[in-house]
């Protein structure tokens, strides 16, 4: 008997920017839109055909990848760190992994440098 073909599901990968984007600091449009500018694929920007989908819905950007591309979650945490940096709002706000295939936007803790006397 052939072994059964293993149907492979898309990859969705998300970006949760409720804490800076509630604050008016961070702009989801603009990260969107950096993101579908910047990505590569195939090592071509714009290449996107059917393979990625980048959507936005209130504070959360989803990238949606086929599974007959190569795509690391790595990648999507490289491009926000570097929209951060270009938005001269990498002093304030950090990228950590919420889950498995997720991210979130977060500030950076400034309350452990307070002595106590």
């Amino acid at each position: 008997m052939a072994p059964a073909k293993v149907v492979k599901k898309e990859n969705v990968f998300t970006i949760d920017c409720s804490g800076p984007a509630a604050d008016g600091i961070l702009d989801t449009s603009s990260l969107e839109n950096y993101l579908v500018t910047r990505i590569k694929v195939e090592g071509r920007t714009n290449n996107f055909g059917n393979n990625i989908k980048v959507t936005r819905s209130n504070n959360e950007i989803k990238v949606t990848v086929s599974p007959n591309i190569q795509f690391s979650k790595r990648y999507i945490k490289y491009l926000t760190k570097k929209y951060l940096k270009k938005s001269s709002l990498r002093d304030w706000l950090r990228v950590v992994a919420s889950s498995k295939s997720a991210y979130e936007i977060r500030y950076y803790n400034v309350d452990q440098g307070v002595d106590e006397e």
